[in-house]
Formats: C-alpha cells, structure tokens, sequence
C-alpha cells in the first residue's frame, strides 16, 4: 500500500477511535460517579479526585470497544462510498487494505496495557479513598442537617441542627465514650466551627456544656465553656483519610502477581483476583480481536461495490455485543471458577480464527487469475459477437 494511502487510512480509524471513546466514556464515568457519589460530595469538593480515580479504568475497558466500532464505521463509509472497490481496482489485496487499522490496532493494545497495569491501578486508589470518605462521612461539608452520624466505630455521635456555612453550624451536639477513662461525654454548643488541618478537623465550640458520666460509678459532672475545641477523624487539608487496606485492583503489575498467592486461601479473593486479571491482560488485547471482526465482517458481508445496504448497522453492533459479552463473563463466571478462563480464551481466539480466515478467504478470490487468463488469450483479429 501506498505510503500516502496508508497515513490516511490510519489517521481516519485513529480518529474515529478518539471521538468513539470519547463517546463511550464520557456517559459511563458520568453514570458512575453520580450512582456512587451523593449531591453533597460537590460541596466537599471530591468530585475531582474520583473523576481522576476512575477514567484510567473506564478508558482501557472500554478501548477495545472503540477501535472496534471505529474501524467497523470506517470501513462501512469506505464500502458506502466505493472506495474499497476502488483500491481493489488498484490491484491491493485484503490484507493490505487491513494494514493501517491492524497497526492502529496493535498500538491500542500496548497502550491498553499500560493503562491496565500502571496506570489505571495507581489512581484507582483516588477513587477507593472518595468513595471510603463517603460511606463512614469523613467529610464535614458532607454533613447534612437534622442526621445523627456515628464515628470511630460508634464511639463518637455527631449531631448538627443547621448550617450557617458551609463551615460553621449552629447548634451541635457530640456524644463519646472513653474506654480508657471510664466516662461518658456528652457536649452540646451554640455555634461550631469546622477547621482542617493536615490530619483532620478540629471543631471550635462556643456558649456550650459538657456532661460527663462516670461508667463505674454513675456519677455525673457537668462545666460550661466559652470556647472548647476538639478533634474529629475527619478528611483534613493533607489529603483523604487513609483507609487501612488496599484492593487488588490498586496494585501495579509486579504486586498483583505477587498477590496471587495470599488470594488462594480465600474462595472470595481468588475470584476477585481471577476477574481483575483476565480485565488486566485480556480485555486490552480484544483490541485487536475487534478490528479483525469489524474489518472481517465489512468487507465480507457489507456492500462494497457503493450502494448501502441493510446490513451495515448489524455489523457495528456486532462489536459492542461481543466486547460486553466478554466483559459480563470475565466478571461473573469468573468469580464463580477458574475453568471458565479456557472458555473465554476460546472464544476469543475463535473470533480471531473466523476474522482471520474471512479475510483469507478474499485474498484466495478466483477471480484474478480468470482475469489474468484473459488477458494471456490469443486475440482476436475480428469484431466483438453481438450479444445474444
């Protein structure tokens, strides 16, 4: 193939794979984060980070989609157009008309890679922590008013009657108990400051009491205070809380093989690590394994000689069916048993023989040497016969 023909073909797949990913990534990061995150966690400003989090993910997943869909929306403009009648014209075979988008392919694969293994782990733990501040509200602007919320495994209880601020509420109520002293807490105040610092917030109280209550003896005591200020284990200005625990899916290539054997004393975690690899070092190889299909399927089944046809839009959809195909058996059977790997692989690999050999098949196509034969006839000295 031309050096020309080739940069075009491969510039217009690169950009149909773009605006595709772009198209199918956007929606799902989007739906993600608002089924995850609650209205409030605008105001805590952790929509930032779990965006960050959770793109990487999203992106190599769904990769393999969009070159698929790109090339398959290509290759039917080119059919529509007659375009890949008029480079069969040209004398190219089907493997040469395959080549830009196979090398855009085989990038795409790499890439997937790199995003699976390095990238998409080291910053999934940004959407780990979000979602960790979340669930056990470990941030103060999170708070809504009117609701008791519970820290530190129950020994804390936090009540706000109403924000004035974003910062500052009025009328706070807190209830703790110390296992180590012995006693009861209860402290209620008129005005409360949240501040952060680099570990957590600190609380300034103002025009309230505290009531203390002996759990051995019962005996009670109760103080007024101007000002009293306390500690809160809550996200401060030094980033999100720690979380004391890691995921598998937030670990690098090297330790995630390494996991492998800790994960094999648990059924739970031995599924969870069977899914999260075959998402790792398969989903970014089914880059390739769509392209052939959609090229496979274009050129074998879809109209090329200009006119469109019905079939078309079967064969775009074809490719989103068989990535989310895949995508569903990794993460259910997988987790379920180990045998079902073989499955998968041989379904893939099936997708790649049957793409493989439809494109074969044209290049096997009797109709060159016919053409050749005539061209090698004896000529004729006479006119053309008249058709019958």
């Amino acid at each position: 193939m031309p050096r020309l023909l080739f940069s075009y073909l491969f510039k217009r797949v690169g950009f149909g794979v773009l605006v595709v990913q772009l198209a199918l990534s956007v929606p799902v990061v989007l739906s993600y984060l608002l089924y995850q995150l609650p209205p409030a966690a605008v105001r805590g400003g952790l929509v930032i980070p779990a965006l960050v989090g959770i793109t990487p993910t999203v992106a190599y997943v769904t990769l393999p989609m969009a070159v698929g869909v790109a090339t398959a929306l290509e290759f039917s403009r080119m059919a529509s157009e007659g375009m890949i009648a008029v480079l069969y014209a040209l004398r190219l075979s089907a493997w040469s008309i395959c080549r830009p988008a196979l090398t855009l392919a085989a990038g795409i694969v790499v890439l997937g890679y790199a995003l699976a293994n390095f990238i998409a782990p080291h910053y999934a733990t940004n959407m780990q922590d979000v979602l960790n501040v979340v669930r056990n509200s470990l941030n103060h602007r999170m708070l809504d008013a009117a609701h008791f919320y519970t820290f530190d495994n129950g020994v804390k209880t936090l009540y706000i009657e109403r924000w004035v601020t974003p910062d500052l509420a009025a009328n706070l109520f807190v209830r703790q108990l110390s296992i180590e002293k012995m006693q009861e807490e209860t402290i209620t105040a008129a005005r409360a400051e949240f501040r952060r610092n680099e570990s957590g917030v600190i609380v300034a109280l103002s025009n309230g009491s505290i009531q203390t209550r002996s759990l051995s003896s019962g005996d009670v005591r109760i103080a007024n205070f101007d000002e009293y200020a306390m500690a809160l284990p809550m996200q401060g200005s030094g980033g999100l809380p720690d979380r004391g625990w890691r995921g598998v899916y937030e670990l690098s290539a090297g330790a995630f093989l390494a996991n492998y054997e800790s994960a094999k004393g648990d059924p739970r975690q031995l599924g969870e690590w069977r899914a999260e690899a075959a998402k790792r070092f398969g989903v970014p190889a089914l880059a390739l394994a769509h392209t052939l299909l959609a090229m496979a399927l274009v050129l074998s089944f879809g109209n090329i000689t200009g006119r469109r046809g019905a079939g078309g839009s079967l064969i775009i959809i074809a490719i989103p069916a068989a990535h989310i195909a895949f995508l569903v058996g990794l993460e259910s059977l997988l987790r379920i048993s180990g045998f079902f790997f073989l499955l998968l692989a041989g379904l893939a690999l099936a997708e790649v023989g049957v793409s493989v050999w439809l494109i074969a098949r044209l290049n096997r196509s009797a109709a060159p040497a016919r053409l050749s034969a005539a061209y090698g006839a004896p000529q004729s000295d006479g006119y053309a016969s008249p058709l019958a």
